[in-house]
């Protein structure tokens, strides 16, 4: 199948996609910020850098996209230049496991959601992460 794009209008396409600031993760902030939580966003000095970060609790958040890390139930293959699409999102998937385990390592929490599960499930995911953020910053008794 070919594509219904020149090259020039598909890498046009393609370098207009955000890799930070995205809607699924302006929501969840939002959804924080309403409910009281403060919180650090894409702090470089933090493995993989997280897209929302609880620094006293050591909780770290990540919004995967569901094409770009591989979602088992929303990716849709791609059709053209399949090759390079699959080789770019199974590097995407080691790199989310080698991010995970070298923050867990660290002593951090990590939560990673996927773009539709913030659409189905926001009201959940608020409270969890409340109550993960909450619970980690008590001072011990």
């Amino acid at each position: 199948m070919t594509d219904v794009l020149t090259p020039e209008q598909r890498q046009f396409n393609m370098s207009r996609i955000r890799g930070r600031d995205t809607k699924p993760e302006k929501l969840l902030r939002s959804a924080l910020h309403a409910e009281g939580l403060r919180f650090r966003i894409h702090r470089r000095d933090i493995p993989g850098r997280p897209d929302l970060v609880f620094v006293k609790a050591r909780v770290a958040v990540f919004i995967d996209g569901c094409f770009w890390h591989g979602c088992p139930v929303h990716c849709v293959k791609p059709k053209t230049n399949r090759a390079f699409w699959l080789s770019k999102i199974r590097r995407n998937k080691a790199r989310d496991v080698k991010v995970n385990a070298t923050l867990a390592a660290g002593g951090w929490k990590v939560r990673r959601y996927w773009e539709h599960d913030l659409k189905i499930r926001m009201p959940q995911i608020v409270r969890a992460l409340t109550r993960l953020s909450k619970r980690s910053c008590r001072k011990p008794a």
